[in-house]
């Protein structure tokens, strides 16, 4: 089993949903299933095997979870699978297999009468008219930005369908994100474009930022300074609150007289890794949130993956490429530049700049994974004799690290 999610934004750039994207088996081990035998398992619904094994708080808090159906997987046992989840949370999500026949109609009514939400997605404006009666039933319809004139789509459903809410999906960049939202009438939006960095104009970093790097800076040292990397925290109260709630949750009974304390008490590795993850997070305050999950996901499930691909005794140095994989656009500059204000080493540094090196295959799996890019997964997958199900436990346990250290 692989599974990923894909955040939808508001126009605050605000993520307010997440696409819950699945495939239960390597398809180039298993080549029947690229066949009609993909469509086999219609008696559950992978999504939901998934939110059941993490638990829906796990995957995402209060936020709604699109779960995709095809034409068979539709006729399961939504119902029962989904009685232990909370039904508002939900909204079943189909595509263009399946039409707008009647026995599918009959179905997508069952499951509004059951009082879920529903959306569709991978339609093409020609087949507006035939999905009427479908169209009727839907809660959200997703319009892909690269394929269809979404803006002539918008007028279309504006006018036939006001209640719909529209979600504009492969939006590439800040710029078609910015002119969409000024154009108004969609609900959410997906793609690439907040993982775009803004490199022009100032390349100067702001002086709150400043500081922070400084921390980095300290820490990433080959031998640092606990006590100054402690003097450092202490000119951020945000900081310095947080090392205290983190070593209060180490030692209930501990007095704790200084933050030069506080530090000794986490020690040395342990102190770097927290001051990587929290001053990351302080980085990217003026950033969609979503940024700061992605560096901490992408951190820790590249150092969950360092024994899967052999290189266990890297797993420190993949989690902080994993990090600063976003480094360009919390700095707003390029990589070749971000990476002058904040030390890595070079082998980092190849695998951030180039996507070359030691590292560059375990971040490259692990952006290719979180675009549910699952042909380049199983390829890569095939040719390292890697096993899916330990993928799969190392993202699973990169999100409970993730809502046990951020809570969210």
């Amino acid at each position: 089993m692989l599974a990923t999610l894909i955040p939808l934004f508001d126009e605050n750039l605000i993520v307010k949903a997440y696409s819950l994207f699945t495939q239960k088996a390597n398809l180039l081990l298993n080549p029947s299933l690229l066949g009609t035998g993909q469509r086999d398992g219609a008696g559950s619904i992978q999504g939901f095997e998934v939110i059941e094994s993490m638990g829906i708080e796990t995957i995402s808090r209060e936020k709604e979870i699109f779960v995709p159906v095809n034409n068979i997987s539709i006729f399961s046992s939504i119902e029962d699978q989904c009685k232990d989840i909370p039904k508002g949370r939900i909204v079943i999500l189909m595509d263009n297999s399946v039409k707008p026949e009647e026995i599918y109609i009959n179905r997508i009514k069952e499951l509004k009468d059951a009082g879920f939400k529903l959306a569709i997605r991978k339609i093409v404006v020609q087949q507006f008219e035939l999905y009427k009666d479908i169209l009727s039933l839907i809660d959200y319809m997703f319009l892909d930005n690269k394929k269809i004139d979404i803006s002539k789509a918008k007028i279309y459903f504006s006018n036939v369908y006001p209640n719909i809410k529209l979600c504009a999906v492969n939006v590439e960049t800040v710029d078609v994100y910015d002119n969409l939202v000024s154009e108004g009438g969609y609900t959410l939006y997906e793609g690439e474009f907040y993982r775009v960095p803004v490199t022009k104009g100032q390349n100067e970093v702001a002086p709150l930022k400043v500081n922070y790097i400084e921390l980095l800076n300290i820490v990433n040292d080959v031998d640092f300074d606990l006590t100054k990397a402690a003097d450092v925290i202490g000119r951020d109260t945000a900081l310095v609150l947080k090392l205290l709630e983190v070593v209060n949750r180490m030692s209930v009974n501990s007095e704790i007289t200084s933050i030069r304390h506080a530090a000794a008490m986490l020690g040395q590795k342990e102190l770097k890794k927290w001051i990587n993850s929290a001053v990351t997070n302080q980085l990217c305050a003026d950033k969609p949130n979503e940024i700061t999950r992605v560096s901490l996901l992408r951190a820790k499930f590249s150092e969950n993956l360092a024994p899967i691909f052999e290189k266990a005794q890297f797993g420190s140095e993949l989690f902080l490429t994993g990090l600063f994989s976003v480094l360009d656009i919390i700095l707003d500059m390029t990589m070749e530049e971000a990476l002058k204000k904040v030390k890595v080493s070079k082998q980092i540094e190849k695998a951030l700049v180039s996507k070359e090196g030691d590292f560059a295959d375990v971040l490259n799996f692990v952006i290719a994974y979180e675009n549910a890019n699952w042909t380049e997964i199983d390829r890569i997958m095939l040719l390292n004799n890697i096993d899916s199900n330990a993928v799969y436990e190392a993202y699973k346990g990169s999100l409970e690290w993730y809502k046990k250290s951020f809570g969210a």
